[in-house]
C-alpha cells in the first residue's frame, strides 16, 4: 500500500477511535453517577419500604461494578453493571412514586366516604335543633365581624407547610361549614387564602389560592353547589401580624371564609 495512502488509513481509524471514546463517559463516570443514584434510594425510607428488592438489586450490581473497576481491561463490564445499578434505582424510584399515588389516592377517597357518611348521620337530628346548634358553632368559631361579613379563620396547622392539601384535622370544621350551607341554601361564602411573606410573590399568591382551592373542592364534593363558593388568593397581602417572628406569619398563613348574609350578599372583595 502507498505509504500516504497508509498514513491516511491510520490518522483516519485514530480519528474515529477518539471521536467513539468522547461520544461516551468513562467507566469511572457511569461508576460514579450509579454510585449517587444508589446512594439516594438507599436513604428514601419510602423507596426502602416499598421496593427493597429494587433496591437490593443495585446495590448487587454497584457491587459488582465496584469490584470490576480495579482489574486491567474490564471497563465494559464495569460500564453494564453499573448501568444496570442505574436502572433498578430508576424502577425503584418509579415504582414507589406510582405506589405513593395510589396510597394518596385511596387515603382520600377513604376520608371523603368517611366525612360523607357522618354527613349523613347527621342529618339524622331534627333540622331545627341542628340549625340552631350550627349557628351557634359557626359564629363561636368566626368570631370577627368586618365590612365583608362574617369571617372564619382556618389556621396553618390545618396544611403543612408549603403544601394546599388539607389535613384530617381540618375535616371537623369543614362538615360545619356544609352543613350550615345547606341549612342555610341562599348564603354564599367566599374563600379567600393568604401566605406570609416567605417565598416570591407568584409562588404565594399560587399557594393561597391553591389553599383555599383545597377547602372549596371539599365543600363541593360535600353536595355544596359550587355557584355558592368563590375563591380568592392574596398571598402576603392583608397580614394579621407582623412576619418578623415565627408566631407571626404563622397566623398570617391562613384562609378565612367569608360569610354572606342570610340574603346571600357578600360584602366587597378585596381589592
Amino acid at each position: 500500500m502507498n505509504p500516504m495512502i497508509r498514513g491516511c488509513c491510520v490518522l483516519l481509524l485514530g480519528s474515529a477511535a477518539l471521536g467513539g471514546c468522547a461520544s461516551h463517559p468513562s467507566s469511572e463516570v457511569v461508576l460514579q453517577q450509579a454510585g449517587n443514584d444508589f446512594q439516594k434510594v438507599k436513604e428514601d425510607t419510602n423507596v426502602l419500604r416499598i421496593a427493597p428488592k429494587d433496591v437490593i438489586r443495585a446495590g448487587e450490581s454497584l457491587a459488582r461494578a465496584d469490584r470490576l473497576s480495579t482489574y486491567w481491561g474490564s471497563g465494559a463490564d464495569v460500564v453494564h453493571y453499573a448501568y444496570l445499578s442505574q436502572r433498578y434505582s430508576a424502577i425503584a424510584r418509579e415504582h414507589t412514586e406510582q405506589v405513593l399515588n395510589e396510597e394518596r389516592g385511596a387515603k382520600l377517597e377513604l376520608e371523603r366516604q368517611r366525612l360523607q357518611l357522618a354527613l349523613r348521620e347527621a342529618k339524622l337530628l331534627s333540622v331545627q335543633q341542628q340549625g340552631k346548634w350550627l349557628e351557634e358553632q359557626i359564629v363561636s368559631l368566626a368570631t370577627t365581624q368586618t365590612d365583608r361579613g362574617l369571617v372564619m379563620t382556618l389556621g396553618d396547622v390545618l396544611f403543612d407547610t408549603g403544601e394546599a392539601e388539607l389535613k384530617n384535622s381540618a375535616n371537623r370544621t369543614v362538615l360545619k361549614i356544609v352543613q350550615f350551607l345547606q341549612l342555610n341554601p341562599k348564603r354564599v361564602v367566599r374563600i379567600e387564602g393568604y401566605t406570609d411573606s416567605t417565598g416570591g410573590e407568584n409562588e404565594n399568591l399560587k399557594l393561597s389560592r391553591d389553599r383555599a382551592q383545597a377547602v372549596a373542592d371539599v365543600l363541593v364534593d360535600l353536595g355544596v353547589d359550587e355557584k355558592r363558593v368563590q375563591v380568592e388568593g392574596y398571598g402576603d397581602q392583608y397580614p394579621v401580624e407582623v412576619n418578623a417572628s415565627e408566631r407571626g406569619r404563622a397566623q398570617n398563613r391562613r384562609v378565612e371564609i367569608v360569610f354572606s348574609d342570610e340574603k346571600g350578599q357578600l360584602g366587597a372583595a378585596r381589592s
